[in-house]
């Protein structure tokens, strides 16, 4: 296999790891605060963003030091990934319970229709000042923080090593930053892909979206679960370890 295959390959195994179902669950998770198709895809790449900065990160340091990384601490961030997607279903789930969410179409001048959602928990009757709101323009710290988790565990930094030896420290170095860059691409397609259900749904009426995303969250959940019953036995090992 050719050094340009390689990198070619790290590239498409970056856009295919953005479909593993954790990342999917956080993203869609996310997505449920986002009003528009817009502001999901800039969760989708703030996600991938810090997916990239991590994980170049550490296989930085493990191409160039030769250092292995023990299998056994990606399982304990892996337990952490899966208790942080239950808490951000629950957080999905906590918010269509316990407030009087109500969505409607919403538009401002020169930037078009979108969706836009708000708690009326704190208020005895429907409030017009609640529809006052601003629209962010940054990339959302939140995704980015549970990207920055996400780089750490699992398999992607086995894999991307498992390569690195084939090929010198240079073309080593740049799979990592074409397999981030196709993550980051392939997140913000599919988180795209992610917001038109959200979207749609919100368009029913506030029904509709409260029961969709109650779907998102116990799916969240679920997959948090599940992750982090599939990692105990690293953090077992760890624990006994020590």
């Amino acid at each position: 296999m050719t050094a340009l295959s390689v990198l070619a390959i790290g590239f498409l195994l970056g856009l295919r790891h953005t479909l593993d179902a954790d990342h999917v669950a956080a993203v869609a998770a996310l997505a449920t605060r986002s009003r528009s198709i817009g502001e999901t895809i800039k969760t989708g790449v703030a996600w991938g963003i810090g997916h990239t900065l991590t994980l170049f990160t550490v296989c930085t340091a493990i191409i160039v030091s030769g250092i292995a990384f023990p299998e056994r601490i990606v399982g304990v961030l892996e337990f952490l990934v899966g208790l942080i997607l239950v808490g951000l279903g629950i957080d999905v789930i906590q918010r269509i319970l316990r407030k009087r969410i109500h969505v409607h179409a919403h538009s401002h001048r020169n930037s078009g229709s979108h969706i836009h959602f708000h708690s009326h928990a704190d208020e005895p009757d429907h409030n017009a000042s609640a529809h006052e709101h601003d629209h962010r323009s940054t990339l959302p710290s939140r995704a980015l923080a549970i990207g920055l988790m996400h780089g750490l565990a699992g398999s992607a930094a086995l894999l991307l090593l498992a390569v690195s030896q084939q090929v010198s420290t240079t073309e080593a170095l740049l799979y990592v930053v074409l397999f981030g860059i196709g993550s980051v691409i392939g997140m913000g397609i599919l988180s795209a892909v992610i917001a038109w259900p959200i979207m749609a749904s919100a368009r029913k009426g506030t029904d509709v979206f409260k029961r969709f995303n109650f779907v998102i969250g116990t799916g969240t959940a679920a997959i948090g679960f599940f992750v982090m019953f599939h990692s105990l036995p690293s953090v077992a090992a760890l624990l006994t370890s020590l």
